[in-house]
């Protein structure tokens, strides 16, 4: 089964997304915020795709402050992780906004919150996982994390 990782500093958009992306699109989703455990699980292959929150309140890695951008450039400078697409998620939609943050970061795609149509939320990240087959896909991973 395909599944996504949400890395999300707010809770109640955590449930939103995950519960969009496993009853509309029958995804398995694991959700955290802590750097150090987004970077494993790209690496480990336990995520198909990984939605990435632009603006992360609490996330520090190496003692710094990092927000969606950074871990992004991190995961695609990293031949391991490069191919593991990653979906910007934000708040953030003014105008120039998607081009500059995938300009940015290396991202594979964009959306903007709220999510409004969530049947082409689930389109978008099925889609890009689609577009990305070099993935180890796995039938036996499981799992998820409540908030």
């Amino acid at each position: 089964m395909t599944t996504v990782l949400i890395v999300e500093d707010d809770p109640l958009n955590y449930r939103v997304f995950a519960k969009i992306l496993t009853k509309r699109g029958g995804l398995e989703v694991k959700g955290t915020e802590d750097v150090a455990e987004v970077i494993r699980i790209a690496q480990s292959g336990e995520a198909d795709l990984i939605l990435m929150d632009v603006s992360l309140a609490h996330s520090t890695y190496q003692g710094k402050s990092v927000d969606g951008i950074k871990i992004t450039q991190l995961l695609k400078a990293n031949p391991d992780t490069a191919s593991l697409p990653i979906i910007l998620v934000t708040a953030h939609a003014m105008e120039g906004d998607r081009e500059n943050f995938l300009k940015q970061s290396g991202a594979d795609g964009y959306i903007s919150k709220p999510i409004v149509d969530h049947q082409a939320f689930v389109n978008q990240v099925l889609a890009t996982v689609a577009a990305h087959p070099n993935q180890n896909f796995s039938d036996s991973r499981t799992g998820s994390h409540e908030y």
